[in-house]
This record gives structure tokens, sequence and C-alpha cells, in this order.
């Protein structure tokens, strides 16, 4: 909650538990992260940037765009994949799947 305080609750709530995941619980280097994460979503295009691979996460069933980029800027300078990131957070985690699973449950 006092993450999402910090963002006057307008923040991802996915995001936030990813994030502090990443961050092993660690609420300062998650605030720290999450404000990292915001200055280069604005940098070099980098949200444009997701937008032309936007669909290579859906194929994946990755439907939190928020999550997507996060783990772009994440992975940035690790040795993973941003798309098997996300998609293991989906999937182990019970984040969101695409609108057309929702429709067959």
């Amino acid at each position: 909650m006092q993450i999402s305080a910090m963002w006057n609750h307008q923040i991802d709530a996915n995001l936030i538990y990813a994030a502090l995941n990443c961050c092993k619980k660690d609420v300062n280097q998650t605030i720290q992260l999450l404000f990292k994460f915001e200055q280069w979503k604005f940098r070099d295009n980098n949200e444009q940037n997701y937008k032309k691979r936007m669909n290579e996460f859906l194929e994946k069933r990755c439907c939190n765009h928020n999550i997507n980029l996060f783990f772009m800027f994440y992975v940035k300078s690790k040795t993973v994949d941003a798309i098997g990131f996300s998609t293991a957070i989906t999937v182990n985690d019970g984040l969101p799947f695409v609108k057309k699973d929702k429709k067959h449950l």
C-alpha cells in the first residue's frame, strides 16, 4: 500500500508485485526500481519500442502491458529474454491472460 500511495494509487498492483519479487520484497529497493522504470519508459522511445514487440508478448499470453514493459526494462542488462520473463511471471503468479482466454472460462 505504501508503494501504491506514492503514485496516488495510479500504478498497476501487478507491477508493484512483480517489482517486489525482483527486489526480494525489499520495499526501499522496489521504490527505487519503480522510479528508475518510470524514467526509463520515457527515454529513447522505450514505450514505442514495446509497441513494436507487443504482439510477441500477446502470443505468449502476456497481456499486461505494464508488466511486459517493466520486464523489457528489467532484463535489459540481464541475459534473459523479456518475453520469457513476462511469460513465466504470468503463468507462475497467475497474472491475467489475454481477453480471448477469459471467454472460454
